[in-house]
């Protein structure tokens, strides 16, 4: 089977723009519950315009997004999470009376979602047609449409203009019925979730529509609206087919799909059907979308329309699975595993495939890092006890010291690579931390007891519910004590400890850096961090994957061998960088000389740098002046050292915004 009748043009920068709704996604974190039941909800980018924007984009297209957002934070939040994956946002309009849409889903059972759409006159639904670019989408290769924004004059009208531009420039159109009859005024306001209601208006007026398209997706029921016979799919599609000649794509849940390039057969198994992947469903919410992003990433890269169906089963299988939509999109890593023969019929236990759908979505880059770590909590309160200093002095302390990376971040190549290790306790770290979020630095925070072997975290034994009130954004800090000579029953603890770490991250979505620090009552005269190595290796044979490794200086055997170790074990792993454990700054710059492997992306460096000024200070022996620039003299030194101990041509040059990426 062939794609004859898709013919996309090539050679232009978009391989697909998204024509339609986008709007802010508050999913329950409550499963098995009404939406009266639901206590608090996740915020998740949505809309199925927006949804297939985002999953084309994760599939690694080249898409864009064409709707309408407000002027004000749910708008914002929708630009910059597109843009983060990599979608072009320059025709979202912005819309300075309405505000973002906004919709409310519940997940009660695999086939049950309570659904409210929260606002009517939404910034989507207002989409303004003079505004659509026609000189944007002669750079598009497709435009792909959902039903929504056929269904009130205003969309429709923005729709008829995108249609007749597409079809003058040769793009291949894709209509996503992707019926809601209560957008259609067809179902009360809180009865969202229903799929179908019979109306003979709706089908008269898609059918004025429909010829407009080369391609048409839609679930059975969605079909049977198109084409208006009510309980009878081959009717509805022949009806369909007297007004296009569009490729028909019927989607027919875990049976898989139909495809109709012609004539309507007499019975729906008698068309070509591409099989279903058998899953548990968690809910099947999101698949639609899933499904179409799928199926475009195939088509747009040259593949048949039977094996692009297969992608798009495979998108639709893995997304029900998972909580909410936009999120739980597949990544191309993702799809190669399922496909290399690794279909879980539980996909959200296939530790590889949820792994892969942790690291290999869009990440911001940081190829290079120069971490300033004033995460410590004993170590400033032993200051404070030693020059008699108040507890609240160390407050202002960490904040001067966030004006230092401030300070240093303006120095010529250090854009996109600084970064801090903050603690986040109310008397001590905490306002540092807010300070500094924000600024595009790399943020880690501690979680465990300072001192503490065997591990325990600081503040808590259920690092989970803690995380819950973390940014995104912010990176978990795990210190552990750890030796592969260690009694096996504390081993055994810390590995029970970590696996807890690990668990409680991959359900919050932040990365994890595990910094290892052998005791130095258990080093072997000699060890130049050959017991940091076995360690690394058995923490990645009990399953744990750190985006980071934070360890002290080696010999540069040992950076080979744990270059070698990481590629082997995660080559999705973001690499290593140095601690200093108080060594003096020239001594840690010679040490940089000796991490020449490629697994080494910088140095997270503290006491080193502001013990001595921060004593200082304490004692009431220099001002704020004094210490800012005492501490940025060190910081400097160690970036110089740092760089000095690079290739010419390394990473540095190739680092991006980090954060902003």
């Amino acid at each position: 089977m062939t794609t004859s009748k898709l013919n996309f043009p090539s050679d232009r920068p978009f391989d697909v723009a998204c024509l339609g709704r986008l709007a802010v996604d508050l999913y329950a974190e409550q499963f098995g519950c009404s939406l009266e039941e639901a206590t608090s909800f996740a915020k998740y980018l949505g809309g199925s315009s927006g949804n297939m924007a985002f999953g084309t984009a994760r599939l690694g297209l080249r898409s864009a997004m064409i709707s309408r957002v407000g002027d004000e934070q749910n708008g914002r939040f929708l630009t910059d999470t597109l843009r983060r994956e990599g979608c072009d946002t320059s025709q979202v309009q912005i819309d300075r009376e309405r505000l973002t849409g906004m919709v409310l889903l519940g997940i009660k059972d695999q086939d049950t979602f309570p659904l409210l759409f929260a606002r009517e006159n939404c910034a989507d639904m207002a989409l303004d047609a003079d505004a659509i670019s026609e000189d944007f989408l002669a750079q598009c290769r497709s435009l792909v449409i959902t039903g929504t924004h056929l269904s009130t004059p205003q969309v429709l009208a923005a729709s008829r203009r995108a249609l007749a531009i597409a079809g003058r420039h040769g793009l291949v159109r894709v209509l996503d019925i992707d019926y809601r009859p209560v957008l259609w005024g067809l179902a009360a306001r809180g009865d969202g979730e229903t799929r179908y209601v019979a109306s003979e208006e709706v089908s008269r007026h898609l059918q004025a529509q429909l010829g407009q398209f080369e391609l048409i997706i839609g679930t059975e029921e969605e079909w049977l609206i198109a084409g208006g016979v009510e309980g009878d799919l081959i009717a509805s599609l022949r009806r369909v087919r007297e007004c296009t000649a569009a490729v028909f794509v019927v989607k027919r849940g875990p049976l898989g799909c139909t495809l109709i390039e012609g004539e309507v057969p007499a019975a729906i198994d008698d068309a070509p059907t591409v099989l279903g992947e058998r899953v548990e469903v968690l809910n099947v919410l999101g698949a639609g979308d899933a499904f179409a992003s799928g199926l475009m990433a195939g088509l747009l890269r040259g593949k048949s329309l039977a094996e692009s169906a297969a992608i798009a089963n495979a998108c639709g299988a893995i997304v029900v699975s998972r909580h909410g939509c936009a999120p739980a999109m597949p990544t191309q890593a993702e799809l190669a595993h399922w496909f290399s023969g690794h279909r879980h019929p539980r996909p959200d236990q296939d530790a590889e495939l949820s792994h892969l759908h942790h690291v290999s979505r869009a990440r911001p880059a940081w190829p290079e890092l120069c971490v300033l770590a004033y995460d410590h909590r004993s170590q400033f309160e032993e200051l404070a006890e030693q020059t008699g200093a108040r507890p609240e002095r160390l407050r202002t302390l960490k904040r001067l010291i966030n004006g230092v990376v401030a300070e240093v971040e303006r120095d010529a190549g250090n854009q996109g690579r600084m970064g801090v290790l903050i603690d986040g306790r109310p008397g001590i770290g905490e306002a540092a931390l807010h300070d500094a979020t924000g600024r595009g630095w790399w943020i880690g925070r501690p979680i465990e007891l300072p001192g503490s072997r065997p591990l325990r975290f600081d503040g808590t034994d259920s690092l989970a519910s803690q995380l819950r009130h973390w940014p995104a954004s912010h990176t978990v800090k795990c210190l552990v004590f750890y030796h592969p000579g260690d009694s096996e029953a504390l081993r055994r603890e810390q590995d029970e400890w970590l696996r807890q770490v690990w668990a409680a991250t991959r359900a919050s979505g932040h990365e994890l850096l595990l910094e290892v620090i052998p005791p130095q009552e258990m080093l072997a005269e000699g060890d130049q961090g050959e017991s940091v190595v076995a360690s690394i290796r058995h923490f990645y044979d009990i399953g744990l994957k750190p985006e980071w490794w934070k360890v002290g200086a080696m010999s540069s055997a040992n950076w080979q061998a744990l270059d070698a170790l990481v590629q082997a074990r995660d080559p999705w792993c973001r690499g290593a960088v140095i601690l200093g454990l108080s060594q003096p700054v020239a001594q840690l710059v010679e040490a940089f000389a000796q991490a020449s492997a490629p697994v080494v992306k910088g140095f997270m460096i503290g006491r080193s740098v502001w013990s001595a000024p921060a004593l200082r200070w304490l004692r009431g022996e220099i001002g704020d002046q004094a210490f800012q620039a005492a501490v940025a003299a060190n910081f400097r030194e160690l970036i110089a050292g740092w760089d000095a101990s690079r290739p010419a041509e390394g990473v540095r040059q190739q680092a991006t915004a980090g954060a902003l990426a």
